[in-house]
């Protein structure tokens, strides 16, 4: 038996004392509204109405129920009008993930602007590689992530392709620092310091193909991600890093004023430097600098309203805080193996 519905077949019955009302207020024939009625009778062992010919008249049992019936009436209507807010990813728990570079600048943006829409939702954030994002994925353990291209997007859906140039992290002494922008060919010499392979093994060849490109063979890589460590692997190991521009502006908030990257991207010593000190300078790379590629992923076909919200303030966040413009990029962005790479 379906309870609401003969509920609400009592309740109008009750409301217009008068079966043939109820029908039209219902929207059916009087025969199968009478039928529900006396089956709901049957299932509760309870006389709800008293009919004549002429009238119907509620029982005084009737009258008992009829505000329960009505109470839980507008709990149905509560729980199908909540369920249709889970449907359309108004309200629930969305899980999510950002790769571990991204300035704070990008990920306070983004979660203002997602919370800006979806304030009633709840947001679970990881930090994750694109590696682990796109397993998570694959399992349904993610609802939706942002990765770095190129990787694996068979059986994803993807928000806009946003490219961050890259520029070269090096000393504020050595030669490159002088000039405006450094070809890639002038880094021989210096080791090269990437994120580890295993965290998106495609970027990572993608990245090594680029320099090998520019004329720039490293003799060997360096692995690293924390800025802390990147800078220090640069100051003290004759290391080069690839990196976007807002990675010059990430600084420990007790760093000394000229220890900072506005007073060092002139490539001149600041002011209280002392002479010969090293300091870690940003440049452009000249030509056609390598990039980073990023974009939101979810599984295809389970994008509703707040993955959507989700992809939307991310790419916002990447444009407005990270510098991110709009990609298309010449070659596919699916993962392809490493000798496929040319040069």
């Amino acid at each position: 038996m379906d309870l609401v519905r003969h509920l609400e077949c009592f309740v109008a019955v009750a409301e217009e004392s008068h079966f043939g009302r109820a029908a039209a207020r219902l929207g059916m024939a009087q025969p199968p509204l009478s039928q529900r009625i006396q089956r709901l009778e049957r299932e509760l062992g309870v006389r709800l109405f008293e009919r004549t010919s002429r009238q119907v008249t509620i029982t005084a049992a009737g009258r008992l129920l009829l505000a329960e019936a009505r109470e839980l009436l507008a709990r149905s209507e509560s729980f199908l009008a909540a369920a249709r807010r889970v449907r359309d990813g108004e309200k629930g728990l969305l899980r999510a993930a950002l790769p571990p570079d991204l300035p704070g600048e990008t990920v306070a943006a983004l979660l203002d602007g997602f919370r800006r829409r979806h304030a009633d939702l709840e947001l679970e954030l990881h930090e994750l590689s694109t590696t682990e994002q796109l397993t998570r994925l694959a399992a349904h353990e993610l609802d939706i992530g942002v990765v770095h291209h190129p990787c694996d997007v068979t059986g994803l859906e993807l928000g806009p392709v946003l490219r961050r140039e890259l520029g070269v992290l090096l000393p504020a002494d050595a030669p490159q620092a002088r000039l405006d922008a450094v070809p890639l060919r002038s880094l021989s010499g210096y080791d090269l310091i990437l994120f580890p392979r295993e965290s998106a093994p495609a970027l990572y060849d993608d990245l090594l193909t680029a320099c090998a490109r520019g004329g720039y063979t490293p003799a060997s890589v360096r692995h690293g991600q924390g800025t802390s460590f990147v800078r220090g692997l640069v100051l003290s190991a004759r290391a080069v890093a690839l990196a976007p521009r807002d990675t010059a502006r990430r600084d420990p908030p007790d760093a000394p004023r000229s220890a900072r990257p506005d007073a060092a991207e002139s490539g001149r010593p600041g002011p209280g430097r002392h002479p010969g000190s090293a300091d870690v300078v940003w440049r452009p790379v000249a030509g056609d600098p390598p990039a980073w590629r990023h974009s939101a992923a979810w599984p295809e076909g389970r994008g509703d309203a707040a993955v959507q919200a989700f992809a939307d303030a991310a790419a916002h966040a990447l444009r407005t805080t990270a510098g991110a413009v709009p990609d298309v990029p010449a070659r596919p962005l699916h993962l392809r193996p490493a000798s496929e790479f040319w040069l």
